[in-house]
């Protein structure tokens, strides 16, 4: 299990790389040029330079999360290919660099969703929130309270001009169903994949989050069903998964660590994190540990371990704690995610110690 860490780059993360090389156990940096929206060329200069930081501290760069599809590509419309090519221009450069690894999604318009980013606590920290009533039918107001909850952080999938086209997008969307979206993923799969296998990178698509249609727009990677499908969509081994225990956990019905049991030879990048699922369907971000939440971080990790894994896993959200949420990003904070990190690392030294 290589473990890594999310951060966001100099100037736009409270975290610094100093900081996270404290953290033991973390080998690497996940990162990207989020200043980037879809469909931008990534110029190589830039991404040697964040690769050079990375590599001063002490830390591998083989994780790229967020190299966001464009619109277009989703949609499948006349401009699509152009789009792919200016992906397949960065898949190569980051190749050149030793990225092994791209986190992508296929979610349309949206990326997560929550309607409350600093929701309090009965221990007094704060956590990414989700009430189903709270989302409104107005997806404009849900994406002001993610910018204003935002403040001056980047938020991939969230960036302001993308949100100011709102309107323009969900017309684009109007008669994209779930099929069409697969038929468009398979088609974007099949025109990479030759280079992915050129370049020896992988890619690795992140579920849905949360796991279900919102506003009307189709959701593709949100059940066992559905990730067996996308599996056999491209049956490629450059095309795998990266498995968000958060994302499929507000299913209750998704059963996570059958899910890895299942397909752990195309996990290439595991997300771990907890959340408490209430009776009336609202969920919220909560620690770590295995009895604070609906999924059983332990049995993900024995489910990890006992298929021999040895990818790339990151702790992913995290409550903030101790009033960082002052000046961190929503979910990314340093404590929290920092303990997840030793919970994790202590279940996987146990299960290696008793294996003998």
């Amino acid at each position: 299990m290589n473990m890594i860490w999310r951060w966001y780059g100099e100037g736009n993360d409270s975290i610094s790389l100093s900081d996270i090389r404290q953290i033991p156990g973390v080998s690497g940096i996940c990162w990207s040029l989020h200043d980037k929206v879809a469909g931008e060329v990534w110029e190589m200069e830039r991404i040697e330079q964040v690769k050079d930081l990375c590599n001063e501290y002490g830390f591998h760069a083989e994780v790229v999360e967020s190299v966001n599809v464009h619109d277009d590509i989703k949609i499948g419309n006349a401009n699509r290919d152009h789009y792919i090519d200016i992906y397949i221009d960065t898949i190569r450069k980051l190749a050149r660099v030793g990225v092994k690894v791209i986190c992508y999604n296929f979610m349309p318009v949206f990326d997560w969703t929550r309607s409350d980013l600093y929701k309090r606590t009965a221990d007094g920290s704060n956590a990414l929130f989700y009430e189903k009533n709270a989302i409104s039918d107005d997806p404009k107001e849900m994406a002001n309270r993610i910018l204003e909850g935002a403040g001056t952080f980047t938020m991939p999938g969230w960036e302001p001009e993308r949100m100011a086209r709102l309107d323009e997008l969900f017309k684009a969307y109007e008669g994209v169903t779930e099929e069409k979206l697969f038929e468009n993923l398979k088609y974007f799969l099949e025109r990479i994949m030759p280079v992915c296998e050129e370049c020896d990178v992988k890619m690795a698509i992140h579920p849905d989050d949360p796991p279900w249609p919102i506003f009307g727009l189709p959701r593709i990677i949100r059940s066992k069903a559905h990730i067996e499908k996308f599996l056999k969509l491209v049956d490629n081994p450059y095309s795998g998964l990266t498995l968000c225990t958060g994302s499929l956990g507000p299913n209750l019905e998704n059963d996570i660590p059958d899910i890895i049991r299942t397909f752990h030879d195309r996990i290439y990048f595991a997300h771990i994190r907890n959340v408490k699922v209430y009776d009336n369907g609202d969920f919220i971000e909560t620690s770590h540990r295995a009895v604070d939440g609906n999924v059983d971080i332990v049995d993900v990790i024995k489910a990890y371990h006992e298929n021999g894994f040895s990818g790339y896993v990151r702790p992913d959200h995290g409550r903030h704690l101790w009033g960082e949420e002052a000046h961190c990003r929503p979910g990314y904070g340093l404590y929290d995610r920092a303990l997840g990190v030793m919970y994790m690392l202590g279940v996987w030294d146990t299960l290696e110690h008793n294996r003998g």
